[in-house]
């Protein structure tokens, strides 16, 4: 195209200009194919058959621990599952949230989300132990939290989804990002709209991963402000919750944040939403009069539209800049780096 046109003198201006300007686009053209076709091969390194050769019982092996820690104790399926999550919302899917603090090195369990409060890294310790007993060093720790979150959810009685497989594990944390990035329980919907699609995710997703709080606890230090301060919550509900969380003191103290059924994964967060009764601020704002009311009222009456949206809400999730190829590594351990 544009080196063939330099060797024709006689060309006009014109004709000249009109090469170069098809040049131009031929290669702006080949870039753009070029840019598509990287973004397709760093979807591609993420696959469901991933570990089918190489490892074909990790799956299996970590629905197996997974069911035996639920059973054990039903709180440890919303424990598992808010790993993944806490995980994937700073720097991305990275199992960055496993790695230990050491005199040299500090990681993201400090941080004002997680500190005091994340759970289930015993039981990830219990899962990658096993998995490294059919296959060593295969089975990153990013994919074991991905994995489990789903099968917690399974195990609680929610609904499955394909969790696509290939992510690696960060070298390293970051304290700052897990401050800034996950999402407060002060937060308000203009906030956790701007939280959400930081990551790539939609006010729909967002609404449909909120659900995830049908199961699990929250600490008092977490709620007080909403118990004490706010009046778009049900009076009996915030009775109650006073009797377990005073003013002053007893910030560890938990409550379910579904009061119905906080062991089974269903639709009742969104029906405790249109009674008022969510129990963290951040909850209550998805139903308060806002853009996201609808898709509560949605959610509350039709269950499986909200299992649908919510599993494909963990896909997109779970997708979060993950390390593939040669970046990060495969640890053994998932509490420190190899």
């Amino acid at each position: 195209m544009f080196p063939n046109c330099l060797k024709h003198p006689s060309l006009n201006y014109f004709s000249f200009s009109k090469c170069h300007t098809m040049a131009t686009f031929t290669y702006s053209l080949a870039f753009f194919f070029f840019f598509l076709a990287a973004i397709s091969m760093a979807s591609a390194q993420l696959s469901s058959t991933f570990y089918d050769s190489s490892c074909p019982k990790a799956l299996s092996t970590i629905q197996s621990a997974v069911k035996a820690a639920v059973n054990k104790e039903a709180r440890m399926g919303a424990s598992l599952l808010r790993l993944h999550f806490h995980d994937c919302f700073v720097n991305g899917c990275d199992a960055s949230i496993l790695l230990d603090d050491t005199a040299n090195f500090t990681g993201e369990q400090t941080a004002g989300p997680n500190v005091n409060s994340i759970r289930g890294l015993d039981v990830i310790d219990n899962i990658k132990s096993q998995v490294e007993s059919v296959c060593n060093q295969t089975v990153s720790c990013s994919d074991i939290l991905a994995v489990a979150a789903r099968d917690s959810v399974v195990a609680l009685g929610g609904p499955s989804w394909t969790v696509l497989l290939g992510r690696r594990d960060a070298r390293t944390a970051s304290l700052s990002t897990a401050n800034s990035d996950i999402p407060s329980p002060t937060f308000d919907l203009s906030n956790l709209t701007s939280s959400f699609s930081k990551q790539g995710l939609s006010v729909s997703d967002m609404v449909a991963l909120a659900g995830a709080h049908t199961i699990g606890q929250a600490r008092c230090v977490s709620f007080r402000s909403r118990i004490y301060n706010e009046s778009n919550i049900d009076s009996s509900f915030k009775t109650s919750l006073q009797s377990n969380c005073p003013s002053s003191g007893g910030d560890n103290n938990t409550s379910p944040l579904d009061t119905n059924t906080p062991t089974s994964f269903d639709n009742n967060y969104y029906t405790n939403l249109i009674s008022q009764k969510g129990l963290l601020h951040s909850d209550q704002q998805l139903f308060n009069n806002g853009s996201t009311d609808s898709q509560v009222n949605t959610y509350s009456s039709n269950s499986s539209q909200f299992n649908s949206d919510f599993a494909s809400a963990m896909v997109k999730m779970g997708n979060i800049s993950p390390l593939t190829g040669s970046n990060g590594e495969i640890r053994i351990n998932c509490r420190k780096v190899n």
